[in-house]
């Protein structure tokens, strides 16, 4: 494995709220709904840990504590007892994960990457060669490998 080191042992855990701009609010204590929403008037509060695809975002009661360790979302009124969309879950996840980011490199946490591979279904174009349109040492390719890196 090897050795590594990590800010979050000198942390204290955190309540994290995910603001609808993309900024992240940490309480380091419980904190109740309703003071979060007396600064965020036109939205609801919702944990992350409910929210599914295709099922309605329920929102927070304002008598509910932010609890450390957990992830919010401030969420716009109107997404309030609406279905959520794969599209709209994806956009808080990379909302979420750029403020998280920001967040670590605010304490100089090192970032991981991970570079997954990507399969494309478009036919490689095919360069004209002796050895018959083949791809490197004579195979015919299949598929276009494009590759990204995604932080952690």
């Amino acid at each position: 494995m090897g050795i590594c080191s990590s800010c979050d042992s000198t942390h204290v855990a955190t309540a994290k709220l995910i603001l609808q701009d993309g900024r992240l609010q940490e309480y380091p204590y419980p904190v109740k709904v309703s003071y979060v929403l007396q600064k965020n008037p036109m939205c609801f509060i919702c944990n992350s840990d409910e929210m599914d695809f295709d099922d309605v975002v329920s929102a927070l009661s304002d008598d509910e504590e932010l609890q450390p360790g957990q992830l919010y979302f401030a969420l716009p009124l109107s997404w309030l007892k609406h279905p959520l969309k794969a599209e709209e879950m994806a956009a808080l996840a990379v909302k979420a994960s750029s403020a998280l980011m920001k967040s670590n490199e605010k304490c100089g946490c090192r970032q991981k990457t991970v570079s997954p591979l990507m399969f494309s279904s478009e036919e490689p174009r095919r360069k004209k060669t002796t050895a018959g349109g083949t791809g490197r040492r004579g195979k015919p390719r299949k598929f276009k490998a494009m590759l990204n890196a995604i932080p952690e």
